[in-house]
């Protein structure tokens, strides 16, 4: 099954990178979202994006055949004709299960539906549809456009020909496929990864290190290209800590509760670059704050 044309369900930062990516490998997409606000923000970073990889001889089409491919949708009823769909919102399970539902009954029947999840179980969305064989997951990393890595997540009812086409779909737009074969919490990927990044905040919380030597320490020791509080900002707290909640109430494991420092924060409202504030504070043009 060739993918010629994506529907995308958010227009945050994942949905407009998973948008971006795809528009460049020559696919056409409708980037979805209720909020015209967040259409507008998603369109604006994809463009600036788009400029800065081919200034860098990244891309050879131009701006414009590229942005061109992307249109904007804030119903379900261009879903109609899709290929894929690829859900890219918050991480609760119930939106994520209502939106399932809702590309169940919009989509025609042979289009694979997707979550972009850093941690729920594929099988819970799954069973929210009538086509539990055609739904997996495709966990994308943050920022989407620069890290060549995704994770093709099997459900319960996940068939193998469905895996395959997320394996090409991958492949198709640049970036390499990492198979989870078993629907765990937190996949694969970031049940390495999570572990670590809490560690990162109680060490934080003790006043053992702090977060710009602990961000410098990942990247000289470790090769990241950014620290676990860069990230966090970039991602945003708010969504670290859904992911975290979705790990601990998914397997009751203490390992995965969120540190009461991140939780702290997402009450005071410092959730990171998109409010000025998290592990760091910016300035209104998102460049992060001297001191």
């Amino acid at each position: 099954m060739v993918i010629k044309k994506i529907f995308i369900v958010g227009a945050g930062l994942m949905g407009s990178g998973i948008a971006q990516v795809c528009a460049q490998s020559g696919i056409n997409v409708i980037l979805n979202d209720i909020s015209k606000e967040a259409i507008d923000k998603g369109l604006k970073d994809i463009a600036w994006s788009v400029s800065k990889f081919i200034e860098k001889g990244n891309l050879r089409e131009d701006k414009e055949t590229i942005l061109n491919r992307i249109k904007t949708d804030d119903d379900f009823s261009s879903a109609a004709d899709a290929d894929l769909a690829i859900e890219a919102v918050f991480e609760k399970l119930e939106l994520k299960q209502e939106i399932f539902r809702k590309l169940d009954e919009a989509c025609q029947q042979n289009t694979i539906l997707a979550s972009n999840t850093s941690a729920i179980p594929i099988t819970e969305l799954g069973s929210m549809t009538k086509r539990p064989e055609k739904v997996l997951g495709i966990h994308f990393f943050s920022p989407v456009p620069m890290m060549p890595v995704a994770e093709i997540i099997r459900g319960i009812g996940t068939t193998e020909e469905t895996i395959l086409i997320g394996v090409d779909f991958v492949k198709s737009i640049g970036k390499e496929p990492i198979r989870v074969e078993s629907d765990v919490a937190g996949f694969l990927l970031n049940r390495i990864n999570f572990p670590s990044t809490i560690e990162a905040i109680r060490l934080v919380e003790q006043g053992i290190g702090t977060v710009e030597d602990i961000d410098k320490g990942m990247r000289l020791a470790f090769g990241r290209r950014m620290g676990p509080f860069e990230t966090g900002d970039m991602v945003g707290l708010d969504v670290t800590y859904g992911a975290l909640m979705a790990c601990y109430e998914e397997t009751k494991d203490p390992r995965f509760y969120p540190p009461q420092l991140l939780r702290r924060k997402v009450k005071a409202g410092h959730l990171g670059r998109k409010t000025g504030k998290g592990w760091y504070e910016y300035n209104e043009d998102g460049t992060r704050k001297a001191g």
